[in-house]
């Protein structure tokens, strides 16, 4: 069984197998995003949109994060315009997929 295969086979029950790396990846991309981004943005997205996401493992060294529908929606206390905050949430998904890859040991930079 490869590393990938036994991620694969732990994943589906991902809170209790990796609740400390899946902390560890939200960490970090929050972090990651704070120092590029506008941190009430930021934010605003990790603790109203990216709290109810859902991290899956692809196979193949490879996460998506599902987001909530419609997450302009939940987004409050935040004056934003719509592009800025779709491009941040993108980056923010983007960068949150990154960090799982690297947590896991399956950044296919680094493999």
């Amino acid at each position: 069984m490869t590393d990938h295969d036994e991620l694969a086979a732990t994943f589906e029950d991902k809170y209790e197998h990796h609740f400390t790396e899946l902390q560890r990846a939200y960490r970090q991309a929050f972090e990651a995003m704070s120092d590029r981004h506008d941190s009430e943005l930021v934010h605003a997205i990790d603790q109203q949109i990216l709290a109810e996401s859902e991290p899956f493992y692809e196979g193949d060294g490879e996460f998506r994060v599902e987001i909530p529908e419609n997450p302009g929606d939940r987004l409050a206390g935040v004056i934003v315009d719509e592009a800025t905050f779709e491009t941040v949430l993108e980056r923010y998904v983007e960068e949150l997929e990154a960090q799982l890859r690297a947590v896991f040991g399956v950044d296919k930079e680094h493999s």
